[in-house]
């Protein structure tokens, strides 16, 4: 019995530990597995998601894990996004992505994963970013990726991807960025990615493609920047109908082994930068004025004769004319730096070393914002040009310096900023002077610049980021930022909270980085693109999990909670108050039992009273191999008494004991009925607290429930009849019950009105009834 009730109180614990997680475990399970199939093959070296495993993904808020708690179909959560932005990963990226089939972002960018992009992730439909670079992920390029319909940012940069450009990616409908620079691919470019008619940047550089420029390529609308610098295609030209690439703002083709004539590109209004450089192009400059956007013009490194164009000297945002290493010849126009006027931050660079120039035009006095080269050219041999020995020297121009900064602010040092000068500081343009609040610091580069110099572009930059973040110029600022090869430009930055507040709250930390890690920022493609590369949380910041952003659990979700929590401790009140309620019924059955003992103290002619004793040994101690039947009141035995006679011996289980009155009542009914087809009763016993009656068993093998029950009865009867046989027993048995009542004034037999069709039911009445 401790047995029995220990079982249910596990029971009942389990029950309620099965409804909280069945509230609490709302994402999918197949998700579920698929994410723990994904960290079985990352290495996590400083645990960054040790917590992967405990408990739910999406309301547990595993690292990295973004789920939206969106109603869905299913009922349940589902994983949105991968966050894993610079987490120190290494290992290798598990098919079983390729289950999470609401993904929208996988971010592992900046890690250290090897092994190949499992094709899986092509079956992912509704991705929008798949962001792998900087890893050392290798192998090829699946061709399953060109079913990403959604698709709009493709990154694998900074990896060893080797193998060609899948011809499949010209399925990519949505894509508008495809940055698959500094790999291995090789190859040519497929022409039928000019059926990629959403595609803007195109970033091919630094890689082993050959063949030739796909002249299709002109017929991608939205193309703003193509950039294929550093590939090998040799022999190769550039298509004239690149010049009607109508929206392009950047074209790169540095260093790709071009011949050829250079194209006329006047007709793109809104061309601002142009790389020509380190090819093999011949033939003149073209005379036609490029866009007034131009910043920067690099031709140089190739075999282009000819002068330099008088177009050139008419374009005011001109940073950089690099026509070194080339068979330029004629006047140096000075209109190039004269014509136009320099603000205090602009900045001009004109290369012109190693030309047969001879002559120039104007005077040689340009303004110090200006760095001029000449070395190299036959006119550096003319001493009748005034100041000519200062740009024909080997530091002639004066050295230039690449562009970095480093910005500090020495203000209010006088006064104290918060406790924790390490994680607050003063806002350098904050309108309180001297205000002290705590900044989220950004990495950021951008890939692709469309300028050359960023001291110029600063204050739009500044206006255009702040802009996108929904904050005051004030909120940002530059804390350094420098060039790296590409020319790609790397800066820091810091965003603080406005005046009237020390720190950002959660929500906004979480809006802020949510917009850069979803590259939600409005298009611009002067800057061009961008990528993140850190985002790091660290003092008042410090407990925020920035990769949880769209975690919250609906109100229906916490709802069901709720009510399971609620449902548990009614379960668990229930089962306490069973096991009250059945211990003090046994106390008190005990106490009927020891009354019961104490108080029966009648004479009844014929009837014996037998001790416990001598009906545990008739039984066998109550043997079950005794056992002939059971019914609701108790189990009914076959014994042997001492004097060999046979009998029924039917013993009252407990939980089902009689009170003294009923007791004594049948036991004077059964010493009074005496019938030829009625069992006799030869005794009782109430020893023990037991409540026992003995029959004789004479007539059993002539009852109609034995034959009802041997082989000797047809089978075929007793299926067809025995539902009708059974009703018949019920119904005389109930008149029996009836006329018992009629004549002794009580109750004697309980039949178990429409359902006599047990075996042990027949048994239980065989051993007090023959018919």
């Amino acid at each position: 019995m401790l047995g029995v009730r220990a079982g249910v109180c596990i029971f009942a614990l389990s029950y309620c530990c099965f409804v909280l997680l069945a509230v609490a475990e709302t994402t999918s399970p197949s998700e579920v597995t698929a994410l723990r199939a994904v960290k079985r093959r990352l290495i996590d070296p400083v645990k960054n998601i040790r917590n992967w495993g405990k408990g739910d993904p999406c309301t547990s808020k595993w690292k990295g894990v973004v789920c939206y708690a969106k109603n869905t179909t299913d009922g349940y959560l589902h994983v949105n996004e991968l966050m894993l932005l610079k987490m120190n990963l290494s290992g290798t990226l598990a098919p079983e992505l390729g289950q999470l089939s609401h993904l929208e972002i996988i971010d592992f960018l900046w890690n250290d994963l090897s092994g190949s992009i499992p094709k899986e992730i092509g079956s992912i439909a509704p991705l929008r970013l798949l962001l792998l670079s900087g890893n050392r992920l290798s192998g090829s390029l699946p061709d399953e990726l060109g079913y990403l319909s959604h698709l709009d940012r493709l990154q694998i940069d900074e990896n060893h991807i080797s193998g060609p450009v899948p011809k499949s990616f010209a399925n990519l409908s949505s894509i508008k960025h495809l940055h698959m620079n500094n790999n291995s691919l090789s190859g040519r470019i497929p022409s039928e990615l000019s059926n990629a008619s959403t595609l803007r940047h195109l970033l091919f550089d630094n890689n082993n493609l050959a063949g030739y420029l796909p002249p299709e390529l002109s017929n991608l609308p939205e193309l703003r920047i193509l950039q294929l610098d550093n590939n090998n295609f040799s022999g190769a030209e550039i298509p004239i109908s690149y010049g009607k690439l109508s929206n392009l703002v950047k074209l790169s083709l540095r260093n790709c082994s071009l011949q050829g004539a250079v194209p006329d590109f006047s007709k793109i209004a809104n061309l601002s930068y142009l790389d020509l450089s380190l090819n093999q192009l011949t033939g003149p400059i073209p005379s036609n004025k490029l866009s007034d956007n131009m910043t920067t013009i690099d031709l140089s490194g190739n075999h282009l004769n000819g002068s330099i164009p008088e177009s050139f000297s008419d374009l005011p945002r001109l940073q950089k004319l690099l026509l070194e290493n080339n068979l330029l010849s004629g006047s140096v126009p000075t209109g190039i730096w004269q014509n136009r006027s320099f603000s205090t931050s602009a900045r001009l660079t004109v290369d012109l070393q190693n030309n047969l120039f001879s002559n120039i035009t104007g005077d040689l006095n340009p303004p110090a914002n200006v760095t001029l080269w000449l070395q190299g050219n036959p006119i550096c041999s003319n001493a009748n040009i005034l100041n000519i020995h200062l740009f024909c020297g080997s530091e002639s121009g004066g050295e230039e310096n690449p562009e970095s900064s480093t910005n500090s602010t020495d203000n209010c040092r006088i006064q104290e900023c918060l406790t924790d000068n390490d994680f607050f500081e003063y806002v350098p343009a904050s309108p309180i002077p001297c205000f002290c609040a705590s900044p989220l610091r950004v990495g950021y580069r951008l890939k692709s610049p469309s300028f050359s110099y960023f001291i110029p572009e600063e204050s739009p930059f500044e206006k255009y980021v702040t802009s996108a973040l929904n904050m005051e110029l004030y909120q940002l600022h530059i804390d350094s930022f420098f060039w790296e090869e590409g020319p790609r430009l790397r800066m820091h930055f810091k965003l603080f909270p406005t005046y009237n507040n020390h720190t950002f709250n959660t929500s906004e930390v979480l809006r802020i980085r949510g917009i850069f890690a979803s590259w939600h920022f409005p298009s611009n493609d002067f800057f061009g693109p961008y990528e993140l590369l850190s985002f790091p949380l660290l003092g008042p910041y410090s407990g925020i999990d920035s990769a949880t952003h769209g975690t919250s659990l609906s109100v229906g979700i916490w709802v069901a909670i709720s009510l399971g929590a609620i449902a548990c401790a009614i379960a668990i009140s229930v089962i306490v108050t069973l096991l009250i309620v059945r211990r003090h019924s046994k106390y008190k059955n005990t106490v009927s039992r020891r009354r019961l003992s104490s108080t029966i103290s009648m004479k009844i002619d014929g009837v014996r009273d037998f001790t416990y004793k001598e009906m545990a040994v008739a039984t066998d101690n109550f043997n079950d191999s005794t056992q002939v039947g059971q019914g609701g009141y108790g189990r009914v035995y076959k014994g042997i008494l001492s004097d060999n006679t046979v009998v029924a011996i039917k013993r009252a289980q407990e939980g089902s004991l009689q009170g003294q009155k009923e007791f004594l009542t049948e036991i004077q009914l059964l010493s009074r009925v005496h019938h030829r087809n009625l069992v006799s009763l030869i005794g009782y016993c109430d020893e023990e607290g037991e409540q026992v009656f003995c029959c004789t068993l004479g007539l059993l093998h002539l009852s109609i429930v034995s034959s009802l029950l041997t082989s000797s009865f047809p089978a075929k009867v007793l299926q067809l009849n025995r539902k009708r046989v059974c009703v018949c027993v019920t119904i005389f048995l109930s008149l029996m019950t009836w006329f018992l009542q009629f004549v002794y004034g009580t109750w004697h037999l309980s039949p178990k009105g429409g359902r006599v069709m047990d075996r042990t039911d027949f048994f239980n009445l065989a051993a007090v009834v023959h018919l």
